[in-house]
């Protein structure tokens, strides 16, 4: 794996011609996806910006220019007018300021009154390193163009350690209250969200304090890209701990998990209803964003990071890698989030597969899964050999997803086994397999699995459990790899 240095990771892109040459080689790679948000060159990972505008679908990811490394970030914007088929747009936010001279980090957005923000985590760094993180804010024309304010909002408290970034904006109605929760960390290295008001987007910003979730006052060491969102009359609080390993988690320590409860905004105090879940339990799956302004006071969009912030991929020898998750819809049954694919997903069908045992590059496969043990093994050889395998014990009712057998192995330190708990048995089966990701559907949502896979040119067949009723659908593609700086 190529070695950065400081001055390469944190280059500036002064023209589009210095990574022309390179999204022309990357774009010739047998990995990139057909149906995934993925960067146009470089390195994608959290998603940004994510917002209805206008009768338009904007996102942002995090991006760097340059190869597979976290260096100087930039938001990537692409837009869709049904969260399905999406087009590249361009640069959504680069550091050019003071304030972000170090890059533009992550953050969200909000539309009001038909004007578009873009709120966001300036890093900044001086010449001896050490990093200030300021709240900063850019408002978006009607050409895509974002015109940043001249100052940010607010810098760090020195009250708490230097990591507090991931600004997420929202408007609360009933309180005529706009409300920023920023991702952070204590003193004594907890993990925690900071929550600022002001009753005007631009001006009059304070702090109100620590938010107070009861139960988890050490719980993690950071708490990345919180957002909160009401769904079906309950509150649901997101966010990415980190520096903490989890159960069904294995070595990992930066995870994804949610709360049901109730948030009190006058005590800045979330009272959960439920322990926390994870969000997903595959390998990769991290930064997870709701998107703003869903008019359905009944479910949530959602869409993350296929990747984790210390893992590396085998593309990264392409100086490519990352790729967005399908976006998917979020209800409440017993009390627990429900995922959905985006509504609509299967206008990517092109048409229904032999079961023959061959797997497709780019294919959604669904099972009405009938055996009382089962198992489903992907990506194997012709011989049904190796491979990416998914086991359900119903005694235990637990999935356990083993991608030892894959002939391309990756992050093998934080594991390549882990199990995914049903709390009904195994009946059903919806999959998503792109050219290099995998989305699994247990229970129509009850429990989710994303993994990046890179398939060799003979791992591509499959074999099953007998007695089981198997579906196959190839996909179009629905992205366009344009090169649009």
């Amino acid at each position: 794996m190529k070695q950065w240095t400081l001055e390469e990771r944190y280059r500036v892109l002064k023209s589009p011609n210095e990574i022309k040459d390179l999204h022309t080689k990357i774009s010739k790679s047998k990995y990139r996806q057909s149906y995934h948000i993925q960067p146009v060159t470089g390195l994608s990972s959290d998603p940004n910006g994510f917002v209805y505008h206008k009768g338009t679908w904007h996102l942002c990811y995090q991006w760097c220019p340059w190869g597979a490394v976290h260096g100087l970030k930039y938001w990537y914007h692409v837009s869709s007018k049904d969260l399905i088929f999406w087009k590249n747009e361009g640069i959504g936010l680069k550091p050019d300021c003071v304030y972000d001279n170090k890059g533009t980090h992550s953050g969200s957005a909000i539309s009001i009154n038909d004007e578009l923000y873009f709120f966001y985590t300036g890093n900044h760094r001086n010449e001896k390193w050490i990093r200030t993180p300021y709240t900063c804010v850019a408002k978006v024309d009607d050409d895509g163009i974002p015109i940043k304010l001249s100052e940010p909002l607010f810098g760090p408290r020195a009250d708490y350690s230097e990591h507090q970034r991931d600004p997420k904006v929202f408007y609360h109605k009933e309180r005529k209250t706009y409300y920023i929760f920023i991702g952070a960390q204590t003193q004594d290295l907890r993990g925690c969200v900071l929550v600022y008001e002001s009753k005007e987007l631009l001006n009059g910003w304070h702090f109100a304090g620590e938010l107070k979730v009861i139960g988890f006052e050490n719980f993690g060491g950071m708490w990345e890209c919180p957002c909160i969102q009401k769904i079906n009359g309950k509150d649901i609080l997101i966010f990415s701990p980190q520096y903490t390993k989890l159960p069904y988690r294995g070595e990992n320590t930066n995870h994804n998990v949610y709360i049901i409860g109730k948030m009190d905004y006058d005590t800045l105090t979330f009272t959960p209803e439920t322990d926390y879940q994870h969000l997903d339990y595959g390998f990769d799956f991290y930064a997870a964003q709701l998107a703003s302004n869903v008019s359905d006071p009944d479910k949530a969009i959602i869409i993350a990071w296929i990747g984790l912030p210390d893992n590396h991929y085998p593309t990264a020898e392409e100086d490519w890698e990352g790729s967005m998750t399908l976006p998917r819809e979020l209800r409440i049954k017993d009390n627990r989030l429900i995922q959905t694919p985006i509504s609509g997903i299967e206008s990517l069908r092109h048409q229904e597969i032999e079961p023959t045992g061959t797997l497709l590059n780019a294919c959604e496969i669904q099972i009405n899964v009938r055996n009382r043990k089962f198992d489903l093994n992907l990506f194997t050889d012709i011989s049904g050999n190796g491979g990416f395998r998914f086991h359900y014990d119903e005694t235990k009712q637990l999935c356990t997803i083993d991608r030892t057998g894959l002939k391309k192995r990756f992050n093998e330190e934080i594991g390549e086994i882990l199990s995914m708990p049903l709390h009904s048995p195994l009946k059903h089966l919806q999959i998503f397999i792109d050219h290099c990701s995998i989305e699994i559907f247990a229970n129509h949502g009850e429990a989710t699995f994303t993994s990046h896979v890179y398939p060799m040119a003979n791992e591509h067949h499959y074999t099953i459990s007998e007695n089981n009723a198997l579906k196959i659908w190839s996909l179009n593609a629905s992205i366009k790899d344009d090169f649009i700086i």
